[in-house]
């Protein structure tokens, strides 16, 4: 029902079978950091959240566990989460803001732009919580826990981006004065998943054409003349040229850093939208290219 591994080769079910029948009635707390490694294929550490929200004047608990880290971008691909809660929500309103929520969290994710056959995020709730039940998305008492899981998703989807394979750098791409919203993700994206783009952060070298690259091929409005772009905060080129007051060794610096910031402002609308990625480095290679062997 949710797993990974190579493409099109069978899972042995005698690994997994014969353990089904008495799951439950073995089930204990403090397991849920080992499941959350048990998933786990070439992430190098454990991906785990937790939040609470009231509801009315119950506290309740969200936790989640996710893996992933190569073939992942928007519909998620290779990446499974699970995602658990005392509340007490029918399925429907769970499946709402669900799909609300990785809007701006999981699907604003890339690490190499390749999807999969395999991806998974599954949203339970126990009903354990001592408040009464709701049935709709909507419903006002929902407010503080939409939030809280919004940040349950969010914290997982960014782990995913730093454990990128062979990533050394999370790399948080912002866009804004695009055409619209739409506009700006899809130049985000193009950004994101641009190989030249990520191979200079890795080399930790704000090159801003192959910036200015990317967002030309998206396909999108835009202006080179309007065009401003940014490293770690330090703006590197404006109006379509090099920044007048452009400091080599600042942004030098800046690039050595774990999380690198790239802002474009494309002065077309009001647009705006934000994506997370990762750097690509010869271990990305090395990782894939022994996937099988």
């Amino acid at each position: 029902m949710a797993s990974t591994g190579v493409i099109g080769e069978p899972l042995d079910a005698t690994k997994f079978a014969p353990v089904m029948d008495d799951l439950a009635a073995r089930a204990r707390e403090g397991d849920f950091l080992d499941a959350a490694k048990a998933i786990m294929t070439t992430d190098t550490f454990p991906k785990v959240s937790t939040a609470t929200a009231k509801i009315g004047a119950a506290k309740v608990t969200i936790c989640g566990i996710a893996k992933g880290a190569g073939m992942i971008a928007p519909d998620m691909a290779t990446m499974l989460s699970f995602v658990f809660t005392d509340a007490v929500i029918a399925a429907p309103a769970l499946q709402a803001m669900l799909k609300d929520g990785v809007a701006n969290t999981f699907n604003a994710v890339t690490i190499d732009g390749d999807t999969s056959t395999s991806d998974t995020l599954m949203l339970f709730a126990t009903g354990k919580a001592n408040h009464p039940r709701i049935a709709r998305a909507s419903d006002p008492r929902l407010k503080a826990f939409k939030k809280a899981l919004h940040d349950v998703l969010g914290n997982l989807s960014e782990q995913v981006a730093r454990d990128g394979e062979g990533a050394r750098k999370l790399v948080e791409i912002s866009v804004e004065g695009a055409a619209s919203n739409a506009s700006a993700r899809k130049i985000a994206m193009s950004i994101a998943n641009s190989p030249l783009v990520k191979t200079a952060i890795a080399g930790e070298d704000a090159n801003w054409g192959r910036v200015v690259m990317a967002v030309g091929k998206a396909g999108e409005p835009a202006d080179r003349d309007k065009l401003s772009i940014w490293f770690g905060g330090i703006r590197v080129a404006h109006k379509g040229a090099r920044d007048p007051s452009y400091d080599e060794a600042q942004v030098s610096a800046k690039m050595k850093e774990q999380v690198i910031p790239l802002k474009v402002a494309l002065g077309m609308g009001k647009g705006h939208d934000r994506v997370l990625t990762c750097d690509l480095t010869k271990d990305y290679v090395a990782i894939n290219g022994d996937y099988r062997s």
